[in-house]
């Protein structure tokens, strides 16, 4: 995501700081949760794509507790409360399209899950075979129900620099500029995607 994006994102969030005091956190299935991981490549992320959200995730609500889908190394599904404590500062950003129903949101979760096992995609890629986490998001609810929340963006229209050393590595020095993928800050944006609660406080 490029510095187009990081008004409305910014302001998105700051807009839903103060909404967040009193609202207390209800998680549903199908959710997205963001964070700011603390992974090696969170930061370069963030300065990619302007924006402190570097990790998604996909909520599931049972009866035996409340769950993260999540592609990591490998995708798997993981107690929200660890998920959670695995973010900086534990701040959480939780969004719901709210226009989908809750079998729709349910079927996204059981298209997520499919997944679970597969290694992470490592180079961005757009097959199957392995899975970055907004992929896993925006592909399960593109199976579930035809909605493809956030907008595929290039390579080359992010802040690649910020990326550089890593990108450099995975592709062997050449960096596929025209290499299409989607970003947590980009699903994030989706005007379709509703904030259900959020601690990230505005930059000072």
């Amino acid at each position: 995501m490029g510095w187009r994006m990081l008004a409305p994102l910014s302001m998105l969030l700051m807009a839903h700081t103060v909404a967040a005091g009193p609202r207390p956190l209800e998680l549903k299935t199908g959710d997205l949760v963001f964070h700011t991981s603390r992974s090696r490549q969170s930061q370069a992320i963030q300065a990619a794509t302007h924006s402190p959200l570097s990790h998604v995730g996909l909520v599931e609500v049972t009866p035996s507790g409340v769950f993260v889908v999540e592609a990591v190394q490998p995708v798997q599904r993981v107690p929200f409360a660890r998920w959670k404590a695995r973010g900086a500062k534990g701040r959480l950003l939780v969004m719901r399209p709210e226009r989908l129903s809750e079998d729709a949101r349910a079927a996204a979760v059981a298209e997520a899950k499919r997944h679970l096992g597969k290694p992470y995609d490592w180079r961005f890629g757009w097959g199957n075979e392995a899975m970055y986490c907004s992929e896993l998001a925006r592909k399960a609810y593109s199976a579930a129900t035809g909605v493809d929340f956030g907008k595929m963006e290039r390579l080359g229209s992010l802040e690649v620099k910020a990326l550089g050393r890593q990108l450099r590595e995975r592709y062997g020095g050449t960096i596929p500029s025209e290499l299409e993928l989607i970003t947590p800050a980009s699903l994030a944006a989706d005007e379709r995607l509703t904030v259900m609660y959020s601690d990230y406080v505005p930059a000072r």
